[in-house]
C-alpha cells in the first residue's frame, strides 16, 4: 500500500476545475490524487477535502467582496495558488478527514488502541478467527500494508515525538482476503503442530472452529 502522509505530501489540483466545482454549489470532494469528484463518494475513495460552497447573500449596502479558495477550504488548509494550478497541504485539518474518511475506509488506525475490526465482512471474520491463535490485527494489517495494493492516508512524523494516525484503504479486498488467508492457514498449522499449547488435542472449542476455519486440521 502507498502510505499518503499528510505532513510531507502535496495535492496538485486543476485550478479550473476546483473553481468549477466550487460555482457548482454542489458538494464536493478532492482525492489524495487532486481530482475533483462529487458526492456521494464511492467506497474507498481517500479523500483530503469534503465541503459545498453557498456565496453569501449580496447585502445592498456594500458592494460583494470576492471569496477566496484559501476562505472557501477554510484555515486549516494551507494553498499555494499558480494560474494552472492549486497546491493544498491538508495535514492541519487532519480530525476532520478522519470523520470524512471512515465511514469508506478498510480500518482504522486513528486511535491509541490500534486497528480493532475490519470493514470488510470476509476479512473480518478472518481477522476474529486469527485471534484465537494469538495473530493480532495488527499482524494482519502490517502484512495487508507490505503485499495489498491501496492507500494509507495518514499522519506521521518522528520529531518531536512519534506520532501516527491513518485510516487504510485496500484496492482488491479478494486479494487480501486471499492474502491474509494463506498467512493465517500456514500459522495456525506450524503452532498446532510444534506448538504443545495448540497441540490438536489441546484446542478449545473456539480454537477448534478457528483452525477448521482456515483449513488447519
Amino acid at each position: 500500500m502507498k502510505k499518503f502522509n499528510l505532513f510531507k505530501e502535496i495535492i496538485i489540483v486543476d485550478k479550473q476545475e476546483l473553481l468549477s466545482a466550487v460555482n457548482s454549489q454542489k458538494e464536493f470532494a478532492i482525492t489524495t490524487k487532486g481530482e475533483i469528484v462529487f458526492t456521494p463518494l464511492a467506497d474507498k475513495t481517500a479523500v483530503i477535502y469534503v465541503g459545498q460552497h453557498i456565496p453569501k447573500p449580496a447585502s445592498s449596502l456594500s458592494l460583494p467582496k470576492p471569496t477566496t479558495l484559501a476562505e472557501i477550504l477554510g484555515q486549516n488548509y494551507q494553498i499555494v495558488e499558480d494560474e494552472e494550478r492549486v497546491l493544498i497541504k491538508a495535514f492541519s485539518n487532519w480530525q476532520n478527514l478522519i470523520a470524512a474518511n471512515v465511514i469508506r475506509a478498510s480500518y482504522d488506525d486513528t486511535t491509541g488502541d490500534g486497528v480493532g475490526e475490519f470493514s470488510n465482512k470476509e476479512l473480518e471474520t478472518m481477522g476474529w478467527h486469527a485471534t484465537e491463535f494469538n495473530i493480532t490485527y495488527r499482524e494482519l494489517v502490517e502484512l495487508i500494508e507490505e503485499r495489498c495494493e491501496g492507500i494509507l492516508l495518514c499522519i506521521e512524523q518522528e520529531e518531536p515525538q512519534y506520532q501516527f494516525s491513518g485510516l487504510g484503504f485496500i484496492e482488491d479486498d479478494e486479494q487480501a482476503q486471499e492474502i491474509v488467508f494463506e498467512y493465517c492457514q500456514q500459522r495456525v498449522k506450524k503452532m498446532i503442530a510444534e506448538d504443545e499449547l495448540y497441540a490438536k488435542d489441546n484446542l478449545s472449542d473456539d480454537e477448534e472452529e478457528a483452525a477448521q476455519f482456515f483449513k488447519a486440521l
